[in-house]
């Protein structure tokens, strides 16, 4: 049997990228999943949401945004139309890792796997739209895209590595309190979408509708889940310390606890200043670095070898069991 030969395949036979050029593309993506997130907010604080009032077509009868439709139109279709400037960065990502010499099919897939994200999203975009902006719909649509961005960071981060059993870095109580933060963080991102769920930025200037209960209330609960999360990455710090962690693990933990301290301040500020837009956008930037400086602090407990055979037998007194690891 003619074995048919894909254009990826096509490419990995003729092309062989550096480890940089791999490591470079799978940034691109984390990049542009931290853009379109960015991007995603600034059509609903600009009240665009409904800019274009239909999907996929801009109108019933157009595919672009017409001038009849103003700023709000442009703005609603620009952010369209950067989903194909993601498409392409996950493309550049999955051309890359497919090919890297050996081939790594686990690496690949993985890769494969933000575009069937951006794919899905694209579509609850659409769903999003045709409901009119309805909050549940469009918190799915910020979930799914922070789970484009955990798959990138995740890519990028396994290109530096071998693709062995994964080994710990840290004794297992240790491991235990990073899974607690990436636990407590979704959490914290999930209970997000209820506050501006429920608040004021409801994405277009028409009666959308909001969730069902006093956004102040739900801003309250958010704050008590930030706090925990705060909480947790100190006994992080400390723990990282006293158990003479890798100096590149203690420096994921600093880097959470600094991005925690810029994002609480910036919710706690917006807050009291009647959310304005500009605090509003930068919290979501906020909400994405404090997700990757969260994926990296857990990626950071582990690490992989290039092969089996060089797995070292476990230091004398180490604990062998680990927590799940990716």
């Amino acid at each position: 049997m003619v074995r048919v030969e894909t254009p990826l395949s096509y490419i990995a036979k003729r092309w062989t990228p550096s480890m940089r050029t791999a490591k470079r593309a799978a940034l691109s993506a984390v990049v542009m999943s931290v853009f379109i997130i960015i991007t995603g907010g600034a059509v609903r604080l600009t009240g665009s949401g409904l800019g274009c009032d239909t999907w996929p077509k801009c109108t019933d009868d157009s595919l672009f945004a017409t001038p009849e439709q103003g700023l709000h139109g442009a703005i609603e279709f620009g952010n369209r139309m950067l989903t194909y400037v993601l498409s392409a960065a996950v493309g550049w990502a999955i051309i890359a890792t497919r090919s890297l010499k050996p081939r790594r099919r686990g690496l690949t897939r993985i890769a494969w796997v933000q575009f069937w994200i951006v794919m899905g999203n694209a579509v609850v975009g659409g769903i999003t739209v045709w409901a009119g902006l309805n909050p549940w719909s469009v918190a799915g649509h910020f979930l799914l895209a922070n789970g484009l961005l955990t798959v990138a960071v995740l890519t990028w981060v396994r290109i530096g590595e071998g693709d062995g059993t994964p080994r710990p870095r840290a004794p297992l109580p240790v491991r235990r309190l990073a899974w607690a933060i990436v636990g407590t963080t979704v959490v914290l991102i999930a209970l997000g979408t209820t506050v501006t769920g429920s608040g004021k930025h409801a994405g277009d200037s028409s009666d959308v509708p909001r969730m069902p209960w006093d956004w102040s209330a739900a801003a309250h609960v958010h704050a008590i889940a930030a706090w925990v999360v705060c909480a947790l990455a100190v006994a992080m710090w400390f723990a990282l310390r006293v158990v003479d962690a890798p100096l590149d693990t203690r420096a994921r933990a600093r880097d959470l606890l600094i991005v925690l301290l810029a994002q609480g301040g910036i919710g706690y500020v917006q807050y009291f200043s009647d959310v304005p837009e500009i605090l509003v956008g930068l919290h979501m930037l906020g909400s994405s670095l404090m997700w990757i400086a969260v994926l990296r602090l857990l990626l950071s407990m582990r690490e992989r070898p290039a092969a089996e055979a060089s797995v070292p037998a476990p230091a004398s007194g180490q604990q062998p069991e680990h927590a799940p690891a990716v």
